[in-house]
């Protein structure tokens, strides 16, 4: 069960060991793209081109999920980022488990969002770990994990498919366990959980008063997926890069727009200032802050009173 790149990979990794896939569940097709087309996921598309059977359902709860689970007869399940929670009728039916790939250490940041969380919280290590699942959401007891920095400057996108990767080594890993009958699942410390919520729209919007370290995380944790974004003379830019600025800058309220040249947009913020080196303006497309500064200039949050041009 999954839906996005991050679960392909786990199910290249099990298709490719020769493992016996009953059945692929993804959620439904959406739009995608800026045609908004309507498309099928990755998931799906690999199972359809390697005669996997494919199930996609608009609910887990209504029985009907549960009768094809019934007649497909899993001795696991395998869940990765399927965005869906499995009821109890689902998670007891095979015989040896439910099993999930989340992309955290955990107990740390159980939910939606844990990749880009991490980054924004400043964790200087991140991992992968597969569970056995329980009606609790990303609580049950752990099989195994791995454990990888996180670079100063990696972005949400070149993290994200790393752990893929990993995640994908590590069900693997968790099926051979349980093939062999050797998968002992260990109680997590509930008492040190946290939590990763989905991104919202709030998050995506930068908070100029923030330090210039924790908005440059934000950048990078969003990037290239929503996106960061800011408003500048009332029109909404999406933010991809950006570093800190000399000691030297000068003073501004957070959002002033202090400077405009070759290295980027400097814009003031909680401790200091910030210059945004990759942008993309409403319509157009992602380049460097120089390259649209050639043709452009940016103003100060429209939201401030006294917006220079």
């Amino acid at each position: 069960m999954g839906t996005p790149d991050f679960a392909l990979k786990s199910l290249q990794t099990l298709y490719e060991s020769g493992r016996a896939i009953a059945g692929v569940f993804t959620r439904p097709d959406k739009p995608r793209g800026r045609n908004r087309r309507v498309t099928a996921g990755p998931v799906k598309q690999f199972a359809a081109e390697n005669g996997i059977p494919v199930f996609q359902p608009e609910t887990l709860r209504d029985g009907q999920a549960l009768e094809t689970l019934k007649e497909l007869a899993p001795e696991v399940i395998a869940v990765v980022a399927y965005g869906k929670l499995l009821p109890p009728e689902i998670l007891s039916l095979p015989p040896r488990g439910c099993v999930n790939i989340h992309g955290s250490l955990l107990p740390k940041y159980r939910g939606a969002a844990p990749v880009q969380r991490a980054i924004m919280g400043g964790e200087k290590t991140t991992g992968v770990t597969s569970i056995f699942m329980s009606s609790e959401l990303d609580a049950g007891d752990i099989i195994l994990s791995k454990e990888t920095p996180i670079a100063d400057e990696e972005t949400f996108g070149e993290l994200y498919d790393r752990l893929g990767g990993m995640g994908a080594e590590l069900l693997s890993e968790t099926i051979d366990l349980i093939a062999d009958g050797l998968a002992r699942g260990a109680p997590q410390d509930h008492s040190l959980a946290s939590f990763a919520p989905p991104i919202s729209g709030n998050d995506e919007m930068i908070d100029w008063a923030a330090t210039g370290d924790e908005i440059i995380r934000a950048i990078r944790a969003l990037n290239p997926r929503p996106a960061a974004a800011a408003v500048f003379g009332g029109a909404r830019f999406k933010i991809y890069e950006a570093k800190r600025a000399s000691a030297a800058a000068r003073a501004g309220a957070p959002g002033d727009v202090l400077r405009e040249g070759g290295d980027g947009v400097e814009v003031a913020c909680g401790d200091g200032a910030v210059i945004i080196t990759q942008l993309q303006a409403p319509g157009g497309a992602r380049m460097s802050a120089r390259d649209y500064l050639l043709g452009h200039t940016l103003q100060r949050p429209a939201s401030r009173e006294g917006a220079r041009t």
